[in-house]
């Protein structure tokens, strides 16, 4: 029989496994699909994947580990996954904040880059660390420390292609717990948002850094810690970000302010959750303040007509993701399930108290503030958990008051666990 051979074809975050022997035929294809992490929150920003195939129940003590590392660095940055490689940001002391790429395989390091120092050390409450999520796109990486450092590199070597700083290039203004933002990338284009009066948010080209165009806020705004996302809204493109004072909607290709909501201001001064949007749909969140939806509307107006806004809804560091018809997130306290379109209450359940959440092969995986690790069916019915574990050997946090904020990651069949410098692999398929 003739040996076979397997190829690899990229399509973006998604990767065909393709094998073919002598006398090919279209059953001699094999259905295994990959599904990479290339940024924040999965393929699209929405905290979820269309990966399947993946366990459906944990067996009592959790799903297999595959390796764990303790050489990553600090920080509560969630990695990226595109391949046999992960990408993530962490820091070595006050001093040194860098991007490290490992093998997804077993961890090893394969390099590591210096962006910056640590932004804002001397915080209050004080959780200094590295914070973002590298973006990939095709062999180029783009990051932002937390100092606001913002770095494309090439993955193979990390090797540095051009940089900026968020303060000194553009006066930024960051919060009180520094720049926290993931950078968004599309169309040659890099958004990021420095904050203050001048440059609020700004878009660069990919290739050069160069500026593209500059949003100005008049209401100087803070930047928040919230990440931007992309939206098609009546054939135009929008930059939707939530700031230290609201949520905007900016046109992509010139930065101009199309809507302004007011409602989502956290009144902690922490806007953290970043929007998820689905069509002309979006919900965002302020903590202490409420989380709420609203629907664009093209056209002269506002630019939006608001459905609901309510102190009860999810506004937890760990985001929402929408799953049909049902949105779930968590308050510091439980695991809520409503209804995306109206704000309605399906049910509450205390589940694993705050939790970050992501959603892949028909799953909720949640990552508890408190390092617990929990499989969850995303059920209208009620709560049904299909597994919980808690990671071996995690980290001794100095600050009682440091939770586990790093969210979960599910690539390929493996789910990804970060809490500080340690990282955990599990195989889920």
């Amino acid at each position: 029989m003739a040996s076979m051979n397997t190829t690899f074809l990229s399509l973006g975050p998604v990767r065909l496994a393709l094998t073919a022997g002598l006398g090919l035929t279209v059953s001699s294809l094999l259905p295994a699909l990959a599904i990479d992490s290339p940024q924040w929150r999965g393929p699209d920003r929405s905290g979820s994947s269309s990966e399947t195939g993946l366990l459906t129940q944990w067996p009592q003590e959790g799903p297999k580990m595959s390796w764990k590392v303790a050489h990553c660095g600090s920080g509560y940055a969630t990695p990226s996954v595109v391949g046999d490689r992960i990408y993530l940001l962490g820091n070595d002391g006050l001093e040194n904040e860098s991007v490290h790429a490992l093998s997804a395989v077993d961890g090893a390091k394969l390099w590591s880059t210096r962006l910056g120092k640590v932004g804002n050390p001397q915080q209050r409450p004080n959780f200094p660390g590295a914070r973002s999520t590298p973006t990939i796109v095709g062999s180029n990486l783009y990051a932002m420390g937390s100092d606001g450092d913002l770095a494309r590199l090439d993955t193979a070597k990390g090797e540095v292609t051009w940089t900026k700083n968020l303060r000194t290039d553009f006066g930024g203004k960051p919060g009180q717990w520094a720049y926290s933002e993931s950078p968004l990338v599309f169309d040659n284009t890099v958004i990021v948002t420095p904050g203050g009066a001048d440059s609020t948010v700004v878009a660069l080209d990919a290739t050069t850094g160069q500026v593209r165009w500059k949003y100005a806020s008049p209401d100087a705004d803070e930047a928040g810690y919230a990440s931007a996302v992309l939206v098609n809204s009546g054939g135009t493109q929008q930059v939707v970000q939530l700031l230290s004072k609201g949520l905007v909607g900016l046109e992509a290709t010139t930065g101009k302010l199309l809507w302004r909501w007011s409602k989502p201001i956290s009144k902690y001064g922490a806007n953290i959750p970043s929007p998820l949007a689905a069509g002309n749909w979006i919900y965002t969140a302020a903590a202490g303040t409420g989380g709420g939806a609203i629907q664009l509307q093209p056209g002269e107006g506002p630019g939006f007509a608001e459905l609901y806004f309510e102190s009860k809804l999810p506004t937890a560091i760990g985001g929402t993701v929408k799953v049909g018809d049902l949105l779930f997130g968590t308050t510091q306290q439980s695991l809520l399930c409503f209804e995306a379109a109206s704000g309605k209450l399906k049910w509450e359940d205390r589940a694993i108290g705050a939790a970050s959440l992501y959603h892949a092969g028909g799953l909720l995986f949640l990552h508890g503030e408190n390092g617990t690790v929990a499989l969850v069916e995303p059920s209208a019915e009620g709560y049904r958990e299909k597994g919980r574990f808690t990671p071996t050997e995690a980290p001794t946090k100095s600050n009682p008051m440091e939770k586990s904020w790093a969210y979960p990651v599910v690539a390929n069949g493996r789910l990804y666990i970060r809490d500080h410098g340690t990282l955990w692999c599990y195989a889920v398929k």
